[in-house]
């Protein structure tokens, strides 16, 4: 103690000679000595905190894989017994040889700067204590003054140094300071520390650093940029022989060993840790996590602390990411929409995991980058809402039926729940959510449609027949429509509520004509496949921070929202789109719910589908505006689509996505159709002999679509006409087991009651064999060109 008292007093009396020095040749005769300045030197403060220095930060998928690495200096802390002790030895050689003897300071050296400093220069002296200190100064500054006081220089810097110094030396090991030297030591090229040093310059960890390359390091950080290997390798080599002959000096090494170093050539093997989201294989998820933490407020007081935090704390990240259902999503968005398409339309998607609202899925058929005019290049991120980095949203189509079945069953309405659904209808008499009465409003399934049928929920569901859900929405109440989309989260993109004046006289609510992002349509779906529980889309588990060693873990944020009777009532209607619905052909050899959506004139188109456990929705369009650049006459990946409805491209995507993603969950089913609703049939067909002015339908007579499946093209054109339908045949042969030429099968499929004039597309075989071994009707394929409910009203918003 009394040795570590005389250091201090010792220290006290150089600084108070130093200053003296400094200050008696301009204020000789003021009086100033150095026992005064030595006095004032031991009464300043000398308190020191050494916080961990900046980190990276790591982003890390459900199974451990490294999304993206996010920081402002490149740095990774590691122990001292973790670094290669001929690397200490380098150190301790080339900047302060006496490190293990002095207390803080090298006298002799600090005079010498002391001098030096007194001349206008900044040259050596300082032990690596005192480099220390300096380096948490730097590093702990807070505003760009406090930096630019830590790098000030003047000789009140020096003293003020050496009294943190001395201190620290009084409650830090020596082995505490030099790791905490060599963790914080800028050594150039953006490498901070030792670790990131040996991985920058030669892709090894600093434990397994030769004596040539600690040599390297070592003289690096007295002139980083100056001896450079990667820019200036003559100079680092010159440099590095310098360090090889003080180690000798010192006694680190022989002078056979460093003769024998001197030899070997510098062999960089330069490697950067990639920073940030763009150079992420999952940027844009990687950037949906950085604004969770940056605008999530219990991260920290204020957006700029927040992001400091996100950037020097060293976090590690624990995210939701399915690296697996990931790369299946992506490989689906990039196949059915390629991301440099001439035609600028983009494929948007993400999957949660229903009952905690985990994101499995976020991709998008972009690049990830600011030059928004580059084709296939965007910083937004279309499957998200506007405040995590989204656009504003785009209005969802028939994906909001489900919403209007949801409001319906919640209310009692039971699945026979009957209206005539005409071709064209007008509603009258709906209201506002503050009571005013709605102007008429007139709606066509399809402008080339001459008859009508009933329909109850299944049927309606089934075919997604607008006039139907139009008149479900009139019996429910718009208000309690809406009320039940904000309920389950399928709220607007641009965070403005629905309830605002525009959308409680909206008409079309039922429709989809509001703008929502696939993020919302997902977790609405998700609460149907959770039989009610609604979850916050979560994308982050938790968080490690290494600085100040501690961990938060985030729980998933649920609650029930429908009864388990309302939400497994939707499960049951919305399963039988893919029976002869407008999902047909979308199956995926597991027990599946979901719904088809188009935009008017094929502005937008959507799927959203569910298993069990696993739910999506998929969005497809032209972020320029939908409504000036539709998804007509566009050809995308090698494809030529005159229209896209639901069914022709977001389908297909969702399928391919949980194909490549269903290994990865348990089979599972839905459970049964609730009694409380009654029957599951479809509407009855009306008699011939007892005509119904508005009902009648040749189609209905006949029992639906015919069969025609294994004609020739000519008869089952013949057959379907016959029946009252208008007949597409596809140019795109598909897979089948039935004769080259024949028909492979027709969507909608066989037993389809539609209305009269309504089109049946007609897929021919390319005789290859081959059959999907789905057993709904349209035999697993794409069906593309058309297939969506506007398949049979393709006319307007469905």
């Amino acid at each position: 103690m009394l040795q570590k008292i005389g250091q201090l007093l010792g220290v006290g009396v150089v600084a108070g000679v130093l200053v003296a020095a400094l200050a008696l040749p301009a204020f000789g005769g003021i009086g100033i000595t150095a026992r005064n300045v030595a006095t004032g030197f031991l009464n300043m403060p000398s308190e020191l905190e050494t916080p961990p220095p900046p980190q990276r930060s790591i982003i890390y998928d459900v199974e451990g894989g490294v999304i993206a690495e996010i920081y402002d200096q490149n740095r990774e802390l590691v122990a001292l017994e973790d670094m290669s002790p001929i690397m200490q030895e380098a150190i301790i050689s080339i900047e302060d040889s006496r490190f293990y003897e002095h207390g803080g300071i090298d006298i002799t050296g600090t005079f010498r700067a002391a001098l030096r400093t007194i001349s206008g220069s900044t040259q050596g002296g300082s032990s690596l204590t005192q480099q220390y200190v300096k380096n948490v100064l730097i590093e702990s500054a807070t505003s760009q003054a406090a930096q630019e006081e830590a790098r000030e220089t003047t000789l009140s810097r020096k003293v003020r140094e050496l009294r943190y110094a001395i201190a620290l030396e009084q409650r830090m090991t020596k082995d505490e300071i030099l790791e905490g030297y060599l963790n914080i030591a800028y050594f150039g090229d953006g490498a901070y520390g030792a670790e990131s040093a040996a991985q920058h310059f030669f892709s090894v960890e600093s434990s397994e650093l030769t004596l040539p390359q600690a040599a390297t390091l070592a003289g690096l950080v007295r002139y980083p940029e100056l001896y450079n290997p990667r820019l200036n390798p003559e100079q680092a080599q010159e440099r590095r022989d310098v360090v090889l002959d003080r180690m000798v000096d010192t006694g680190a090494i022989t002078k056979e060993e460093a003769a024998e170093a001197k030899t070997v050539e510098l062999d960089l093997d330069v490697t950067t840790p990639s920073n940030g989201c763009v150079p992420s294989d999952q940027p844009f998820f990687c950037d949906y996590v950085l604004q969770e933490i940056e605008k999530g407020e219990e991260f920290g007081d204020s957006e700029t602390e927040r992001a400091r935090w996100l950037r020097t704390a060293g976090l590690q990240i624990h995210t939701t990411l399915d690296p697996d259902m990931q790369e299946a999503g992506q490989k689906a968005v990039d196949k059915w929409v390629p991301r440099e398409n001439e035609s600028r339309k983009v494929a948007a998607e993400i999957f949660l995991e229903p009952g905690t609202g985990a994101i499995r899925v976020m991709a998008q058929s972009r690049n990830y980058g600011p030059d928004e005019s580059r084709i296939g290049e965007t910083s937004i991120n279309f499957a998200t809402n506007a405040d995590r980095g989204g656009s504003s949203g785009f209005q969802a189509g028939s994906t909001f039926k489900a919403i209007t079945l949801a409001a319906a069953l919640d209310e009692g309405l039971p699945f026979r729940t009957s209206f005539t659904s005409g071709s064209t209808i007008t509603v009258t008499g709906q209201r506002s959510c503050t009571g005013d009465p709605l102007a008429s409003w007139t709606l066509s399934n399809s402008s080339e449609s001459g008859g009508a049928a009933t329909h109850n929920m299944i049927s309606g569901t089934k075919g997604s027949v607008n006039t139907y859900f139009a008149q479900l929405q009139k019996r429910v109440g718009l208000c309690d429509v809406i009320k039940m989309a904000e309920n389950l989260g399928a709220t607007r993109a641009d965070g403005q509520s629905y309830d605002n004046p525009r959308t409680n006289g909206n008409n079309s609510f039922t429709l989809g004509s509001e703008e929502t992002s696939p993020l919302n349509v997902a977790g609405a779906y998700a609460t149907f496949a959770s039989r009610g529980i609604y979850c916050e889309p979560q994308a982050i588990t938790r968080i490690e921070d290494r600085q100040s060693d501690r961990t938060i873990e985030i729980e998933p944020e649920c609650e029930r929202r429908l009864s388990q009777e309302t939400a497994d009532g939707v499960n049951y209607l919305l399963q039988q789109t893919f029976k002869g619905g407008t999902a047909s052909g979308l199956g995926i050899g597991r027990p599946v719910a979901g719904k088809t959506g188009t935009t008017d004139g094929s502005a937008s188109a959507w799927f959203a589908g569910y298993t069990p456990n696993l739910a999506g929705a998929v969005f497809v369009g032209d972020p320029r505006g939908p409504n000036q650049h539709p998804l007509r006459n566009v050809t995308l990946g090698g494809r030529y689509y005159g229209e896209v409805f639901g069914a022709t491209i977001p389908g297909p995507v969702w399928r391919d996505t949980m194909m490549g993603s269903i290994d990865k969950i348990d089979a599972e089913s839905f459970a049964s159709a609730p009694s409380r609703f009654g029957s599951t049939s479809e509407p009855a067909p009306p008699q011939r002999d007892e005509p119904d002015e508005v009902n009648a339908s040749p189609t209905s007579d006949q029992g639906g679509v015919p069969n025609v499946v294994g004609q020739s093209q000519d008869a089952a054109v013949a057959a379907l006409q016959a029946a009252g339908y208008q007949v597409n045949v596809s140019d795109f042969r598909i897979p089948s087991d039935q004769p080259d030429g024949s028909v492979a099968a027709v969507n909608p499929g066989a037993g389809t009651r539609l209305p009269e004039g309504a089109v049946v597309n007609v897929f021919l075989s390319n005789g290859s064999g081959g059959g999907s071994g789905d057993d709904s009707p349209g035999g697993g394929w794409d069906f593309p060109g058309r297939g969506d409910e506007t398949t049979f009203f393709p006319a307007l918003m469905d």
